[in-house]
């Protein structure tokens, strides 16, 4: 949190460091801080929205975005291209503006209008509640697995402390390490910095950013050769056509997707045919 606020105008850093000294519970429970020119500046809870009086310029979200790119936007065109960047400590940085458009690829954002600082904060051992119902002991492997729950429910997190254990480890229950490749489509699992996780995923974890699921894999399986293939949120038809090639080559897989219940897996067929699938395997 001291980087992020060190990265901020000076007044705004202020109101929020008097923020955190009114609330006590602020600085562990708060999920993003949204900035949007001409508007006021929004704390983000979960159940909670907390605004301030500072009413953001132009010129600040310009700062702001320079200090995080450290003083070099031109080096992280790219990632600015497909709207976030990843800082140090795992922080995901959103940015919304005009997009400059090319051959139907956005080239760039000018006129930079909003950026959503999206606290990273892992959680670490929330998958034990859930463990042993993924690890086969005997045949020291996991079950093909698919965790649903609505968005902001705490999926990635637990995926992220899946991954976590079941690449180094769980002593305590003879199950050993695992390889994992890990398909990290928006930096928002690993929360690489300058290539280094800066999430605990373990020991065995290969982490593969910026990708599709479709290259994620197909890198993984050429060149890692991974015993267990993670991802966040499919849904998508190339999604599950990209995951039957996976299981086919006999990785096993551990994935997420929005979803309130059972009904919903079942409401979306291309899923529901590969979860009877992996049912009968």
């Amino acid at each position: 949190m001291d980087y992020i606020l060190n990265a901020l105008p000076r007044q705004i850093a202020n109101e929020i460091i008097q923020i955190f000294s009114q609330c006590s519970n602020l600085i562990n429970s708060l999920q993003e801080i949204r900035l949007r020119v001409a508007k006021p500046i929004i704390l983000k809870q979960r159940n909670r929205d907390i605004v301030l009086q500072h009413i953001v310029t132009g010129e600040e979200i310009l700062h702001i975005l320079e200090r995080f790119c450290e003083n070099s936007i031109y080096a992280y065109k790219n990632q600015i291209c497909e709207g976030f960047l990843t800082i140090r400590g795992g922080h995901r940085i959103g940015i919304t503006g005009s997009c400059v458009i090319e051959n139907g690829k956005i080239i760039n954002i000018k006129y930079i209008s909003s950026l959503n600082i999206r606290i990273a904060r892992q959680v670490i051992g929330c998958s034990n509640s859930i463990i042993n119902e993924i690890i086969d002991i005997k045949n020291q492997t996991i079950l093909n697995t698919l965790l649903v729950s609505p968005p902001g429910k705490g999926k990635t997190t637990m995926l992220r402390d899946l991954v976590r254990q079941i690449s180094n480890g769980i002593n305590s229950k003879g199950f050993k390490g695992k390889t994992v490749g890990l398909i990290d489509e928006r930096g928002e699992i690993a929360a690489c910095y300058r290539g280094i996780p800066q999430n605990d995923v373990g020991i065995r974890t290969d982490v593969i950013e910026n990708v599709s699921k479709e290259k994620g894999v197909e890198i993984l399986l050429r060149s890692m050769a991974p015993e267990i293939i993670a991802c966040d949120e499919i849904g998508t038809l190339q999604d599950i056509q990209t995951i039957q090639k996976m299981l086919i080559s006999g990785v096993k897989g551990l994935f997420t997707m929005h979803g309130s219940s059972i009904e919903d897996v079942e409401k979306n067929s291309e899923i529901n045919k590969m979860v009877e699938k992996i049912i009968v395997l």
